[in-house]
């Protein structure tokens, strides 16, 4: 009786040693996953993908052959979540989406009220592009990029167009004004 009371304990141990507790990827965003929505995922299967939340797409353009610029998700407690654009091939996929809400964060727990410093102690920054209004800050190691506003910038940079920015010319305080994934 003494010897099945060990066999038992040794299962048991390595039934819950070989378990991994699993991980709430709910808003979670990888390289190939936003939350609910995969890489590749069709903008037809969008309302599927997000059964329990609320799906809103373009009114001016849902007449047209059913094929909106923008799709909203909000959670049914009516905060906005994502919006996302489909690519507009024929069979239309989603190509970018548009981080509306605080919880989603990159593998390395960067969201959208993350600031610059953030940015670049966890992700490789691939380039930074610079606009009239922001500067855009592309990573080597995910989809995700972000648009950090020249308002963030001193103001030596912020009405300077032609002037390319580096990223230590961005102060690490700087906050995120867009979080976006870009799936090609």
């Amino acid at each position: 009786m003494r010897i099945a009371n060990i066999y038992f304990v040794i299962a048991l141990l390595l039934f819950t040693c070989g378990c991994e507790k699993e991980r709430d990827t709910t808003f979670l965003i990888t390289q190939n996953q936003v939350g609910k929505l995969e890489k590749g995922s069709l903008a037809r299967d969008v309302e599927l993908i997000f059964a329990t939340d609320s799906v809103a797409k373009d009114t001016t353009t849902l007449n047209f052959a059913n094929k909106a610029k923008r799709i909203k998700i909000f959670e049914k407690g009516g905060k906005h979540l994502l919006t996302l654009s489909p690519s507009s091939d024929s069979i239309p996929v989603i190509e970018n989406v548009r981080i509306e809400d605080s919880r989603y964060l990159t593998e390395k727990g960067v969201g959208i009220e993350s600031t610059f410093k953030d940015i670049k102690e966890k992700h490789k920054i691939k380039k930074i592009i610079t606009s009239m209004n922001n500067v855009l800050v592309l990573l080597k190691d995910s989809d995700a990029y972000f648009t950090i506003s020249k308002e963030e910038l001193p103001s030596s940079l912020r009405y300077a167009s032609s002037v390319n920015i580096e990223a230590v010319q961005i102060p690490d305080a700087a906050k995120i004004k867009y979080m976006m994934i870009g799936w090609e």
